[in-house]
């Protein structure tokens, strides 16, 4: 398989990247990854690179957006935070992706069992960590249940991943939010943004 060339990620739509993501992450829970040489990826991206994803997802080793999505070199831009959260340092890299590189969908990847999540739900402090579990401590507080304090931690696993959820739509908002670049190309049909949840006990990716 061959790293994409300039003509064919203008051939991709929004639509399109979204199909190609969720068809690869089939191929990874099936075990049937496409047959790629990579080193031939690493001579055909040498003097450009056209990927046609760009994925935000948590630095959890057990989520490697070019692994789940069974894609090569060449095909994704990764950026990678604690807890899937933006920041103006990353909408830039993203804007970079999306409106110079030419990346046609933005995906917000969250997880089951998230380590940050937790340390949010259980008001976690630890020297700069603490600043970034703020940025997902709303949607701790945007998910109303359970009611009772006891059970709204990182030992109730339900409640951790609606949070993980909560924060994926949330991290959307503030995309949109933050980042008018990124908000126009949706608006004109030019990237969609998406938000998805990665299960670590199947492997599969659930776009939400």
């Amino acid at each position: 398989m061959k790293a994409h060339t300039k003509d064919t990620q203008a051939a991709i739509s929004p639509n399109m990247a979204v199909a190609l993501l969720k068809e690869g992450n089939q191929r990874f829970v099936a075990s049937q990854m496409a047959n790629r040489d990579l080193l031939n990826q690493v001579n055909d991206t040498a003097s450009g690179q056209y990927p046609f994803a760009t994925v935000l997802s948590c630095i959890d080793s057990r989520v490697s957006a070019e692994l789940i999505f069974d894609q090569g070199i060449g095909d994704i831009f990764s950026a990678r935070v604690a807890g899937n959260i933006v920041n103006e340092d990353l909408l830039g890299s993203i804007e970079f992706a999306c409106k110079l590189a030419g990346t046609k969908v933005f995906v917000i990847l969250g997880h089951t069992a998230c380590g940050a999540v937790k340390g949010a739900c259980d008001d976690a402090k630890l020297g700069n960590l603490t600043i970034l579990l703020d940025k997902i401590k709303p949607a701790v507080n945007a998910v109303s249940e359970p009611s009772d304090t006891n059970l709204r931690n990182s030992k109730n696993s339900a409640f951790v991943n609606e949070v993980a959820i909560k924060n994926v739509h949330m991290t959307i908002s503030n995309t949109r939010r933050m980042s008018p670049v990124l908000k126009e190309m949706e608006d004109n049909g030019e990237i969609k943004i998406v938000g998805a949840m990665y299960d670590i006990n199947t492997g599969k990716v659930t776009f939400i």
